[in-house]
């Protein structure tokens, strides 16, 4: 089947795990802009790592037949030095036309802070100016439902804000419905400590159904398995899910949201099926706006 991993940090991949990632049936990757493994101490510092996930991690990608798409922020994890924080704000213009940048993330949250809500309010206002979509990163283990509520309880503040471009990642059980009752996009990441397994995820693809509805691996530095959404597929398929209920969480959804960005260039390898979901996400912004 072939797949979409919407959340992985390729940049702390090796280059195998493009081609395991080719075998299993993926089509497209996006990385949103994260924690280098250690805090960035100048805005050139950003400047170069934008530049990675913009340039060279499209092309690795490309030799096996990967999509590479990128977001682009300050991550709330460097973001309690303000005056560096829009130093970056302001040089991340420079890099959106790049063609396989989808939008600002992943911007949101860490320890729940008064600077990580002061930068994640400038980043939300940065991507309504350039019309951009969002990805949003909740946080850790306790401090989960709380930030989940600040960010949303923030984000209304923006009421022109188009919240069908707009995903809030890393729901566990208690989140999810925060996101999907908000009218967001709400993301699933599997991994092998915290966060969701592939069975969580498969229980709240069957209490919520799948609408708005992706699920990652958000591979990273940290213990993550670069292949967690073929393990979603499996655990889907050994409940006895069909074929075109998996498919659309792993491929369609994802392919959806990609298409409400301007830049949107679909995966050659499913350049039909991302037509077809382009439709779909056009058929549910309707619905929403109704």
């Amino acid at each position: 089947m072939h797949y979409v991993d919407p959340h992985i940090h390729m940049v702390s991949r090796i280059t195998d795990d493009y081609e395991t990632l080719a075998r299993m049936g993926c089509v497209a990757v996006s990385e949103p802009a994260f924690w280098a493994g250690f805090d960035r101490r100048t805005v050139d510092g950003f400047r170069d790592y934008f530049r990675q996930i913009t340039e060279v991690e499209p092309k690795r990608a490309a030799n096996y037949g990967i999509a590479h798409y990128s977001w682009l922020c300050i991550n709330a994890k460097e973001a309690e030095d303000v005056k560096l924080a829009r130093e970056v704000i302001a040089a991340i213009p420079e890099f959106l036309d790049a063609a396989n940048v989808l939008g600002i993330g992943e911007i949101g949250l860490n320890k729940n802070t008064r600077n990580e809500a002061t930068v994640f309010m400038e980043q939300v206002e940065l991507a309504i100016r350039h019309d951009e979509t969002i990805l949003i990163h909740t946080p850790h283990l306790a401090d989960k439902l709380r930030g989940t509520r600040m960010i949303i309880d923030m984000l209304s503040d923006f009421p022109s804000l188009d919240r069908g471009r707009v995903v809030i990642d890393h729901v566990e059980e208690h989140t999810i419905r925060h996101a999907l009752d908000a009218g967001y996009w709400a993301g699933m990441t599997l991994y092998p400590v915290t966060k969701c397994s592939p069975e969580r995820a498969c229980d709240l693809v069957e209490l919520y159904g799948s609408e708005r509805l992706l699920v990652n691996s958000a591979g990273d530095w940290g213990p993550s398995r670069p292949v967690a959404v073929p393990d979603f597929i499996v655990a889907m398929r050994a409940r006895g899910h069909a074929e075109h209920l998996i498919e659309k969480v792993v491929l369609d959804n994802p392919l959806a949201l990609f298409s409400r960005c301007r830049r949107y260039v679909p995966p050659t390898r499913v350049a039909d099926r991302a037509g077809a979901a382009a439709g779909n996400a056009r058929g549910v912004a309707a619905s929403h706006r109704a």
